[in-house]
């Protein structure tokens, strides 16, 4: 017996990858998982993980003479169960993308491990009002294999047939790369419907006005809301932004494009949720004759909610120099804050003569976006260990010392 072990210890691992793979995927990892580091190795490729049969494959031949599958689907003996669901998929959930699961263990592997890198998975023998009721949370994201096609139709079409098709979702993730071919164009097609189930909702919408629509009343029950704006712009029609919006407590709005309508449209926005508790704000603002500070965001937007707690932005705001001597330092955009008493704030000004322009960067810190946007000379360092992208204004000549210091505060991230 000895010997014949170390005949099989010596075959290359080829052999057995190709020995394994005329297995039934479970059959190996159940067997030969923890076995040595040597076979942990081998089976654990992803020519085994990536794709799960958590079912037996009974032939129809051997129940009856006539089918129209060649399969019966029956749940795992509760030997091989409970093996997967205690042992296994602790070792391979990072790995695992497909899963065809039976109805009956369906929420004991589901609940087993988190699978983040699932895209998709088989339901047998499971009725579909069932199926449908089963999900409360989804993750839909989107890929075009780096085509540039036109998808915005098809995304609402998607959203919508989602929201209508799953009656018992609380939570919506909505293109959660936010990439640009994942953002919604919504209109009025959501004014007749309602979802009264949805609570938490996080999209990438096209215009402001599609922030208008989702909030008209469609979602009666959503608490908390995630949007990305790609236009933040002037509307050209009549819109009811002033009803107020009793349950939502917390939103979150970002926009990385410019935009003049800060006070026309985002401030009247937010005095709409008069119990938010929670606010996120990153907003790169211009057209106004003074910088957002300290003493605007109290006025505007923390006066008007008395329930307010945890506020976290990031605005970046440009004014015109004109004929003015007078424009604050950054000493005067800091004393704004004073009232800020639970928030470290981090502010900086510069100012462009020849191009007649002045920006003031607020922020709460630590910082924890992914991406920093016009960097100066007057950037005031720190940690930022959560941003991979930078970008510096294309008017401005960086100093030496300053690329020292964004070198030790940005770690691994491109710079544009």
């Amino acid at each position: 017996m000895e010997a014949s072990l170390l005949q099989i210890n010596d075959l290359p691992d080829e052999i057995f990858m190709i020995i394994f793979k005329n297995m039934y995927n479970t059959e190996v990892l159940y067997s030969l998982l923890n076995v040595d580091k040597r076979l942990n190795r081998i089976v654990c490729d992803s020519a085994f993980t990536h794709r799960l049969n958590l079912l037996r494959l009974v032939p129809t031949r051997l129940i009856v003479l006539t089918s129209l599958s060649r399969y019966f689907m029956y749940p795992l003996l509760d030997s091989l169960l409970n093996r997967f669901c205690l042992q296994i998929l602790h070792h391979i959930y990072n790995e695992i993308k497909w899963l065809n699961l039976e109805s009956s263990s369906i929420k004991r592997i589901l609940r087993a491990a988190n699978y983040p890198a699932l895209y998709g998975f088989g339901l047998y023998n499971i009725e579909a009002k069932e199926a449908i009721n089963l999900f409360s949370a989804l993750v839909i994201d989107i890929s075009t294999n780096g085509q540039r096609t036109s998808t915005e139709d098809v995304n609402v079409l998607l959203f919508i047939h989602i929201l209508t098709m799953f009656t018992n979702l609380r939570y919506l993730n909505f293109g959660p790369s936010s990439i640009w071919y994942q953002q919604l164009s919504i209109d009025t097609q959501l004014s007749t419907m309602t979802f009264s189930s949805l609570l938490e909702l996080h999209v990438r919408l096209q215009d402001f006005i599609d922030c208008i629509y989702l909030l008209g009343g469609c979602f009666n029950q959503l608490h908390t809301l995630h949007v990305n704006i790609t236009y933040i712009m002037s509307l050209n029609s009549t819109i009811n932004n002033k009803e107020k919006l009793p349950n939502l407590r917390f939103f979150s709005l970002r926009s990385n494009w410019n935009t003049h309508c800060y006070d026309e449209l985002i401030v009247p926005l937010l005095n709409r949720m008069l119990n938010l508790e929670e606010l996120n704000l990153f907003l790169q603002v211009t057209g106004r004759q003074k910088f957002v500070d300290g003493n605007d965001l109290k006025r505007n937007i923390i006066d008007h909610m008395t329930r307010l707690n945890k506020f976290k932005f990031r605005i970046c705001s440009s004014i015109q120099l004109d004929n003015e001597l007078d424009f604050p330092s950054n000493e005067n955009i800091q004393k704004t804050f004073k009232d800020f008493k639970d928030n470290q704030i981090i502010s900086y000004v510069d100012y462009f003569p020849k191009a007649g322009q002045g920006q003031c960067h607020i922020y709460s810190y630590p910082y924890k976006l992914k991406n920093y946007d016009k960097i100066t000379n007057n950037f005031p360092g720190g940690l930022y260990k959560f941003v991979r992208d930078v970008s510096f204004p294309g008017r401005q000549t960086f100093e030496k010392t300053r690329v020292h210091t964004v070198k030790l505060t940005f770690r691994s991230v491109y710079t544009r």
